[in-house]
């Protein structure tokens, strides 16, 4: 009976590290975000939708048309447009990311430039930090004009 009581709480312990990434720094986390933010912008660059799909929070969602894009699945659905030319139709980059103390949420915000350059808009973006340490978008909002972020 000990070693059931034992054994169990043992697993108890393992499945709360398993949920919960671990702590890191603020410039650590600040620092993973722009990593993070730019090599999603490289993905338009590159022309790899797959890639994309990946920094996707399967609960995400994308505000910009009249209805916001729900989900992973139907934000990958409706951005698979963005990447069957062989240019991009627009590039991101941060310039801004802010981090909570706690390491768990931030925001990346910046330009958005159209395929000649010229700034078009401002994205300003969620990020939340996954069990595994990873970060995946969770919102992602276009605004119209460059705020000169």
């Amino acid at each position: 009976m000990r070693f059931v009581a034992i054994f169990l709480f043992a697993a108890f312990l393992l499945a709360g590290c398993a949920t919960t990434p671990p702590r890191i720094s603020h410039a650590q986390a600040q620092a993973q975000v722009e990593v993070t933010e730019r090599a999603f912008a490289r993905t338009m660059a590159d022309r790899d939708y797959n890639a994309f799909t990946r920094f996707l929070a399967d609960e995400a969602i994308f505000f910009g048309g009249a209805e916001p894009l729900r989900g992973k699945e139907q934000i990958a659905i409706a951005w698979k447009k963005f990447y069957t030319a062989t240019v991009a139709p627009f590039s991101w980059e941060p310039a801004h990311v802010e981090v909570l103390d706690s390491g768990t949420l931030a925001l990346s915000t910046g330009p958005v430039h159209d395929a000649t350059g010229k700034c078009i808009a401002t994205f300003n973006s969620i990020w939340r930090r996954e069990p595994s340490g990873d970060w995946r978008i969770v919102f992602d909002k276009g605004s119209d004009g460059c705020d000169g972020s």
